[in-house]
């Protein structure tokens, strides 16, 4: 059965939720919508709804759920966290991200003082940490929904839980080996969307909290992501990007085994579908068949984000990366041989536990040697449960050293790989118009570059041959190309 077939309406209340999902949430979906109409006539006005986001596309994937679940039970979806109801879906690889979100909350108590009938909720990796539950039980108690990431799939009979309920529901699971099909779903953009493969990690890095709070590796199987992925193609959607903690490791899991690359391949014959990304990909994992796979495909796009973390081999074994400065070298150069137009990008953390500056310049060595396209440079956040918080930490003056000349190094670097680029002729989804300049659009090659250009709304979703003029650093512009027929 699938959703856009369900007459909401038509569903029997008075009798038993079902059993099996997603019939089950069916039901709760068709009661919640006679709740939200309910509130809306207490209220005198249509039923307002705001997903914040924080954190990575998974989480994005997440909230794109939440907020097709919220249409389908009557809220009109806003972009203002004076909504009637703010959800906040919560990362929590670093500290700052926590702060952050009980920044929002004081905000948002600020305005439910006004608003009595306001609802917040809050989701996501966050919640996944008793110490933070214990915190929002004891200073947080006007938040009306608590829920983690194991059982995004309830939201609706959780919202349910919450109309029925005078005071604050926590819905916390451990972990969950169920991935449940065909919920609603209110996509970002109607040409692009993320597509979850897989939930969870199993690689333990000593730093990261990813494992503790989104549980161990599940792959959905193949059969459900190519028909997800079929629909989103008769839907319009041009480009996909598949998603997972590590897609590297995709399948393992599986009754009938299949890697990431088979899965690949699978998806490339999806006719609609001009191109394919994905991320993110462990260096450990990566393997000479999916790079044999990317070198002779028409679709994945020429971009791969590969995260290094750091060049010396004593942090990465600190860290349990399970591999080498030289293997990481040796990879980034078969890369670059076997796909020389790639755009390789990577994630740095600076100021992790014993890092010396020597083990800075380490790093510093394989930016120079790899050539990122970009990277993204973070300062080592200690995450309470992780091995990394009990081990010797950096002093704040060392950190701040090491980071300042890994950023030089990275931006060095990636203007130059950019700018190899200017004067070619490439395509370009477009994606948006631009934001400070309403006469050109924006528009995001293969390898991820950005370019804007003149044109029009018209041309969004559109992929279009675009001559990169000039290059401002990590971003082009440039002017369309007429295809000649």
């Amino acid at each position: 059965m699938m959703y856009e077939n369900i007459d909401f309406n038509s569903i029997d209340l008075t009798q038993e939720p079902p059993v099996s999902e997603p019939e089950r949430q069916y039901y709760f979906i068709a009661k919640c919508r006679q709740y939200v109409k309910e509130q809306e006539e207490l209220a005198g006005h249509p039923l307002t709804a705001d997903v914040v986001t924080f954190g990575c596309q998974m989480n994005a994937r997440d909230s794109e759920k939440l907020s097709g679940i919220l249409e389908q039970v009557g809220y009109t979806l806003s972009d203002s966290e004076e909504a009637d109801f703010v959800i906040y879906n919560t990362c929590t690889v670093r500290d700052n991200a926590n702060q952050r979100v009980y920044g929002r909350l004081g905000f948002c108590n600020s305005m439910k003082r006004k608003n009595p009938h306001k609802k917040i909720a809050l989701c996501g990796c966050m919640m996944q940490e008793q110490n933070v539950i214990d915190k929002l039980k004891k200073s947080y108690r006007f938040v009306d929904l608590i829920f983690g990431t194991h059982n995004i799939f309830k939201f609706a009979e959780l919202l349910c839980r919450m109309f029925e309920s005078s005071g604050m529901i926590i819905d916390i699971w451990k972990d969950s080996d169920q991935i449940v099909e065909d919920l609603p779903v209110e996509r970002k953009y109607p040409f692009k969307s993320g597509i979850n493969i897989m939930f969870g990690c199993n690689n333990f890095c000593t730093y990261c909290i990813v494992p503790y709070v989104r549980g161990r590796e599940k792959s959905r199987r193949p059969k459900e992501i190519l028909q997800e992925i079929e629909k989103l193609a008769d839907d319009g959607v041009v480009e996909i990007m598949l998603l997972g903690q590590n897609v590297n490791s995709y399948g393992k899991n599986l009754e009938d085994e299949i890697s990431f690359a088979q899965l690949l391949q699978e998806v490339e014959k999806i006719d609609k579908i001009k191109r394919i990304r994905f991320m993110t990909s462990h260096p450990k994992d990566l393997s000479d068949e999916l790079i044999e796979v990317m070198k002779n495909s028409d679709k994945i796009c020429r971009h791969l984000h590969l995260p290094l973390q750091s060049g010396s081999t004593k942090i990465l074994k600190a860290m349990n990366r399970r591999y080498t400065k030289e293997q990481y070298l040796e990879l980034a150069a078969k890369i670059r041989r076997e796909i020389p137009d790639i755009s390789l990008t990577t994630d740095i953390m600076v100021g992790f536990p014993g890092e010396t500056a020597e083990d800075v310049d380490d790093t510093i060595d394989v930016i120079r040697k790899v050539g990122f396209d970009n990277a993204f440079t973070f300062i080592y956040s200690v995450r309470t449960g992780t091995p990394a918080a009990a081990m010797e930490q950096v002093p704040e003056e060392e950190v701040h050293a090491g980071f300042d000349r890994v950023l030089e190094a990275v931006q060095e670097t990636a203007r130059k790989q950019v700018a190899r680029l200017q004067g070619q002729t490439l395509t370009a989804l477009v994606e948006e118009v631009n934001e400070q300049d309403a006469s050109l659009v924006t528009g995001r090659l293969s390898n991820n570059t950005i370019v804007h250009f003149p044109g029009s709304a018209d041309l969004i979703g559109q992929i279009v041959p675009v001559k990169l003029e000039e290059c401002h650093g990590f971003y082009y512009t440039g002017h369309r190309v007429e295809e000649t027929k």
